[in-house]
């Protein structure tokens, strides 16, 4: 990946490619590990005894995967540069007994998870992807990237007041796809799915597992200036960072950095983070200082180096939209294809400041990169992301960033076709130094 911001249609197709690789949180770490081990960086065990070598490493946890680049030049208080995004998105999760269903019809119980705008999953052909948990404690992932699964509408003739009155549906009672005709059978989807992984279901002995629409990602409009796919949010943000951290592990020079690159993305982002692989949890914390002791750092070292870190965290924002502009605030109208957005909120839903916003204009214009900046409409209330939270729980300077984008919870978003190609090189900049 260059640093130059001239759009590079090669950097989007690729994103395509990891979208459709990541239909699970398990499913989008393991890609970006894949790319780094290419990148020359390893993996390395949370249970073993870490070592003071130089070059690229990374921790797997779940859906949360943190990478780091070690130069050959750090000390033990040698600061971190860190890009943070997530893995998950909103979508509908397979409960403990998952199998139901009435009226002659084969259902799959499912929860909904996290802020999913309903009504983008209803009439969609959907898949079931996620991870196993056998029984010597391993896991095995699991996808079924074709028709599975549809939550179908109600029909306009036994609704006629949809129009009038607004789509209404109930979590519980309206959400449940139907995957077959007949009975119901106790045990019958977990015998599906483990068949689909090579596996019995006397095998596996836990899951998590998720719907996920099967509709590939795809360039949309005249000139295929926009991109339209699953799971932006905000595996565009993951895609971008992991490009950003292997160009600039394995650049030359890379061992005169002066600070350690990081990628950090977390699982649970969309309902609040508060898990052992969520940005709320230790995780990032724990690999950070044990990277410092490592290399022989001591409780002062790892306070000088935690001083001197900064977090951009990159998620995706509000793009203005045209039939409800009224919604944004009037000053601020983020573009698709004007380049990363720079979020700001005052009450701290963001985690960016003055010195923050400083150091985000200089990572772009060293990559040649537009900026533009969002701010909530002061009568809306303002969503947030692991950058407060970044923040509060390190110490560590934060800075909320990501591309403007449309349809931000659906089951499908919509963003700029240049704007990935132009965080990436703007994530690469500020991790570079």
């Amino acid at each position: 990946m260059s640093t130059s911001a001239r759009f590079d249609r090669g950097h989007t197709d690729d994103l395509m490619t990891f979208l459709a690789a990541g239909p699970s949180p398990y499913h989008a770490v393991a890609t970006a590990a894949g790319r780094l081990e290419k990148a020359g960086f390893r993996q390395v065990s949370e249970t073993d005894a870490w070592d003071a070598s130089a070059g690229g490493k990374y921790v797997l946890r779940g859906g949360a995967i943190i990478a780091w680049y070690v130069p050959e030049n750090a000390t033990a208080h040698t600061p971190f540069r860190i890009a943070g995004a997530h893995t998950d998105s909103p979508n509908l999760r397979v409960k403990p007994l998952p199998d139901t269903g009435s009226e002659g019809w084969r259902q799959v119980a499912v929860e909904v998870y996290g802020g999913t705008l309903l009504n983008t999953w209803l009439d969609r052909d959907l898949g079931l992807a996620g991870r196993l948990t056998l029984r010597d404690g391993t896991h095995r992932l699991v996808s079924v990237d074709r028709p599975l699964l549809r939550v179908p509408q109600l029909a306009i003739h036994l609704d006629r007041s949809v129009h009038s009155d607004g789509l209404k549906l109930d979590k519980q009672r309206h959400m449940q796809p139907v995957w077959g005709l007949g009975e119901v059978r106790e045990g019958d989807l977990m015998e599906f799915v483990a068949e689909e992984a090579g596996l019995t279901a006397d095998d596996v002995t836990g899951w998590d597992l998720m719907v996920s629409p099967v509709e590939p990602p795809a360039y949309l409009g005249r000139d295929r200036e926009l991109l339209a796919g699953p799971r932006m949010d905000n595996l565009l943000s993951v895609h971008a960072a992991t490009a950003a951290l292997a160009a600039v592990g394995s650049a030359s020079g890379a061992g005169d950095l002066a600070h350690i690159p990081v990628l950090a993305a977390f699982d649970h982002e969309e309902n609040g983070s508060q898990s052992d692989t969520g940005a709320d949890g230790p995780l990032l914390g724990t690999v950070l200082e044990r990277s410092v002791v490592a290399r022989g750092g001591t409780y002062e070292d790892r306070a000088r180096a935690f001083a001197g870190s900064v977090c951009l965290s990159s998620d995706t924002g509000h793009a203005v939209h045209p039939n409800y502009s009224e919604r944004h605030d009037p000053t601020h109208h983020p573009r698709a294809n004007g380049g990363p957005i720079l979020k700001v909120n005052v009450n701290m839903r963001y985690a960016t400041d003055g010195s923050g916003r400083a150091v985000f204009a200089a990572a772009c214009e060293k990559a040649g990169v537009p900026m533009q900046h969002f701010v909530s409409n002061n009568s809306m209330p303002c969503g947030t992301t692991i950058g407060p939270i970044t923040a509060a729980r390190h110490g560590i300077s934060t800075v909320d960033i990501g591309v403007a984008i449309l349809s931000m919870h659906s089951a499908r978003e919509l963003c700029g076709a240049d704007d990935p190609y132009l965080l990436a090189n703007s994530l690469a900049a500020f991790l570079e130094g």
